[in-house]
């Protein structure tokens, strides 16, 4: 059978609202989704059956076998290769008419407006705040929509921002709805979600995406949708523009959007969790958690949370060797590199890849 974009597309052509008209709009978009994930990987591929004509994927990230369980679009041997190349093969199988390609270094404040700049829309698909606030800042200094979503647990956010509105100015983003950025928020690796609610709001995205490019409908611009999947209930917060592009642009300046996850860590400051189970009962050895709550397969002295975390008022022994844990050895190392700074000399390490290397 010859594939023709009229039989490929036509549940969606024959809707009025769509038409060839809306279809051809489809064709000529071009999105940009960062994070290739539980939310950005099905906004991807959506969007490529949709017809979106050009797709760019960014994900520095590689499959883990923890994925799977809401990233549906992987497979077990998939584990271990980039998720960006692994997604880009998926979808240059299945949408003949989409250009697809892929980076699979990290979106930085270096390399930021030169990635979107390309793109109609941009589409975060990311669990890290500090790019959440690179892309929010960067599409507003380069009026570009971005299309937002987030997750806790079971709920989940959801929003169009930096819309351009029928006044030519620009609706909400996301400092209208979280003026700063919270250092103490954890992503689902530490504190855990729901397959369901993942496809919930990444559906969610991808009509968003659907509605800004074709021009029906309504979509989220100056309110903030919330959705709880354990009460199926939802509520939209208004959002005001008031935090305008002069303000964002000193921001950006200032602001360095360091994401621990995507720094290089320094390895005479690790322990793997081998050598972390041989030493267990060592009687110099102090274990220190840094973030609450967290499922532990053995003891730790103390829980110290990372935003409570202040190096000045650490009790320092010399005699013990400190092990800072956390899910996955992000803020754990982020400690121990609090602690080295203040005290060179001190024996402190950090449980490399966190407990969920330890479990593995």
């Amino acid at each position: 059978m010859r594939i023709t974009k009229n039989n490929l597309f036509k549940r969606q052509i024959i809707l009025s609202e769509i038409g060839k008209i809306g279809q051809q709009k489809l064709q000529d978009a071009s999105v940009l989704v960062v994070g290739c994930g539980g939310l950005g990987s099905p906004v991807a591929v959506y969007l490529a059956s949709s017809g979106v004509g050009k797709i760019h994927l960014v994900d520095f990230d590689t499959v883990d076998i923890s994925n799977l369980h809401r990233q549906v679009f992987y497979s077990l041997e998939d584990v271990g290769k980039f998720k960006a190349a692994v997604l880009s093969e998926f979808i240059k199988k299945r949408a003949a008419f989409t250009e697809v390609s892929f980076t699979t270094k990290p979106i930085t404040k270096e390399n930021v407006f030169d990635l979107i700049s390309e793109f109609d829309i941009v589409v975060d698909g990311t669990d890290s705040l500090p790019t959440k606030y690179l892309l929010n800042d960067a599409c507003v200094l380069k009026n570009k929509p971005l299309v937002y979503g987030s997750l806790y647990k079971f709920d989940g956010y959801v929003a169009s921002f930096n819309v351009l509105q029928k006044d030519g100015t620009y609706s909400a983003n996301l400092r209208d709805a979280f003026p700063e950025m919270s250092a103490d928020i954890p992503n689902c690796s530490e504190i855990g979600t729901m397959n369901s609610i993942v496809g919930l709001i990444a559906s969610q995205q991808i009509n968003e995406v659907l509605k800004l490019i074709t021009g029906i409908g309504k979509p989220l611009a100056n309110e903030l949708l919330i959705y709880n999947s354990l009460e199926n209930t939802q509520l939209k917060m208004k959002l005001k523009g008031t935090i305008l592009k002069d303000k964002i642009a000193k921001i950006f300046k200032l602001q360095t959007y360091f994401d621990a996850a995507c720094s290089v860590q320094n390895l005479d400051w690790q322990i793997s969790s081998e050598d972390l189970r041989l030493k267990l009962n060592d009687a110099e050895m102090e274990l220190i958690a840094v973030l609450p709550n967290l499922k532990l397969p053995f003891n730790v002295h103390q829980t110290i949370p990372i935003h409570q975390f202040d190096a000045d008022k650490f009790d320092v022994d010399y005699t013990k060797t400190y092990v800072m844990v956390c899910q996955r050895g992000f803020n754990s190392y982020k400690a121990t590199k609090l602690l080295k700074e203040k005290y060179p000399n001190l024996n402190v390490l950090n449980l490399s890849g966190g407990i969920s290397s330890y479990n593995k």
